[in-house]
């Protein structure tokens, strides 16, 4: 792989141009190339990001991105009438699951929200909610240093959704979220995938 670290961008030796991120690892080459801004709907996949995402607060993302499968299985798939009805017996379950991340405010969290999603079916839904964020411009970064952390559509959204019983969904957080759901394309402008998920 070749780096150019003045714009971020990475070569690989398939000689596409990519966010230089995408080059440290296999999992964040196949993430990024097939997964990170491509527009993300329904409440399964939506309430997943936001989950993982609050998860990877203080953590690497490949740290989280590698325990997906294992997320997946100690959520239910992310349905969220399922986790909706975790009790205690369940927190302390997903407390001993070595495979997660073993965090009782961010489980918590997470049952929490699965509730507010639930709730939220009556007034139409996650998918609804979320996308009513997405800024209506946005241009896409040309180097590292032009990557946002938050925005004010990320703070409005993170607003609104601890209005509605949400936590653990700060704006960054949600501004993460954000971007890996396709509502803001943060390719950088030399990568390959910039402009191509589309919306």
């Amino acid at each position: 792989m070749t780096t150019e670290p003045d714009d971020g961008i990475v070569v690989g030796d398939d000689g596409v141009a990519r966010c230089a991120w995408a080059g440290s690892t296999s999992d964040y080459l196949v993430y990024h190339d097939i997964e990170w801004g491509v527009p993300v709907h329904g409440e399964a996949a939506l309430f997943e990001r936001i989950t993982l995402e609050a998860f990877q607060s203080g953590l690497s993302w490949l740290t989280i991105l590698r325990k997906r499968p294992a997320f997946r299985l100690a959520f239910a798939g992310f349905d969220a009438e399922v986790v909706a009805r975790y009790g205690p017996t369940d927190v302390e379950r997903l407390m001993s699951d070595a495979s997660i991340v073993r965090n009782r405010r961010k489980i918590d969290a997470a049952i929490t929200n699965a509730r507010a999603v639930v709730r939220l079916r009556e007034h139409g839904g996650l998918d609804g909610l979320i996308w009513s964020f997405r800024p209506s411009r946005h241009t896409p970064p040309a180097t590292l240093g032009d990557v946002a952390a938050v925005s004010s559509e990320s703070t409005a959204l993170a607003r609104q959704l601890k209005k509605l019983g949400f936590a653990h969904v700060g704006p960054t957080t949600m501004y993460a979220a954000m971007q890996a759901c396709g509502l803001v394309d943060d390719h950088l402008t030399g990568c390959a995938r910039s402009g191509a998920a589309g919306a």
